[in-house]
């Protein structure tokens, strides 16, 4: 085996994104695909996935470079296995594509089936992939891993393929190409065949819409550090991640947009330029107590604005899906703007 981790956007048969290296990258800069979420994860100090696991915890992606490491303090760097179990929930029918980027050996399985089983492999980085016709729904997916010496990596994700619409939860439509106005700094995607437009600048944010490889739009503004950019789409704005895009100019000068400069803040709601990021789903409230009436139920890994806070900093007003409400503070993290900052209020 290599004795570094090093894949700088290789490319793969039959993969039209490209994948991210995982040396120097952190699990939440991840390309615009599906990873999932809520994966339990159990770790054996074996390479058979057998006996007393070490340790079960919930990984929230799997998107991992232990290097010569060991991925936690119970289980060994060398000669362990993981299986991770999720269920994943899918909007719309068709054919998806599954990933599996590992230094050993991964096993895929989808409802029982399985898709990619390369599981007694070794040497470096191997990428697999597998097209998968699936349902509409809920599905089971496991994923499996094995470690026998030397580094340790593994990325999994998946991304549509030939996915069709199903009425209101259909897969967001390919963005219209608007006009650009004379003059105007531009961004084009270059580095996804498809890429999710989103309404925070964070891959937690809603998405929104679609475009496509080769698309060029208006760029209106970006967050501080350049690292994501509004663009103007047909008819509306949405956020992008700019690893995707190629910036025809210098990509500071676009204006400095507030997170929530799109996410449709309704009067009454006090911005504060706070943004928290859901740890779990939650349930949000009429008032910041667990006896008041729930009001909406907010997904795992939601990025929503705050507004407000109690005395305790126990609850936090919110802002989801159009409602303002309450939501208690245990499972949350600020991702943005400094919460001492956001005024203390008693409901």
């Amino acid at each position: 085996m290599k004795k570094s981790i090093r894949f700088l956007l290789p490319t793969i048969l039959l993969l039209t994104v490209a994948l991210i290296g995982f040396a120097g990258l952190q699990p939440s800069v991840v390309q615009a695909q599906d990873f999932g979420s809520n994966w339990t994860g159990v770790y054996y100090n074996n390479t058979s996935l057998s006996g007393a696991p070490t340790v079960a915890i919930i990984d929230p992606t799997i998107n991992f470079n232990w290097a010569a490491g060991s991925p936690n303090s119970a289980t060994n760097a060398d000669n362990f296995s993981v299986r991770w179990t999720s269920l994943e929930n899918f909007d719309a029918p068709g054919t998806y594509r599954f990933t599996a980027t590992v230094d050993d050996g991964v096993r895929v399985i989808i409802d029982g089936t399985t898709v990619i089983d390369q599981f007694n492999q070794t040497g470096q980085i191997n990428a697999y992939t597998a097209d998968v016709a699936i349902a509409q729904g809920t599905r089971e997916i496991i994923v499996e891993y094995v470690e026998f010496s030397g580094n340790a990596a593994i990325q999994f994700f998946w991304e549509p393929f030939n996915v069709g619409t199903v009425g209101p939860t259909a897969t967001p439509p390919n963005t219209a190409l608007p006009p650009i106005p004379p003059g105007a700094l531009t961004a084009t995607v270059i580095r996804a065949s498809v890429l999710n437009t989103r309404d925070a600048p964070s891959l937690g944010g809603n998405v929104v819409g679609r475009i496509i490889r080769g698309e060029t739009y208006a760029v209106t503004g970006r967050n501080e550090d350049a690292t994501w950019f509004v663009l103007q789409l047909g008819g509306f704005e949405a956020w992008v991640y700019g690893y995707y895009l190629f910036i025809n100019g210098n990509e500071f000068n676009p204006p400095i947009r507030s997170a929530t400069s799109i996410y449709g803040i309704p009067p009454g709601f006090n911005d504060t330029g706070v943004l928290i990021q859901t740890n779990a789903t939650m349930r949000l409230r009429q008032s910041p107590n667990i006896f008041s009436p729930q009001t909406g139920r907010i997904t795992w890994g939601a990025i929503i604005p705050v507004s407000a806070r109690t005395p305790a900093g126990d609850w936090y007003q919110v802002l989801w899906k159009g409602t303002i409400g309450w939501v208690f503070t245990g499972f949350l993290d600020v991702t943005q703007g400094d919460i001492n900052n956001v005024p203390v209020v008693n409901p």
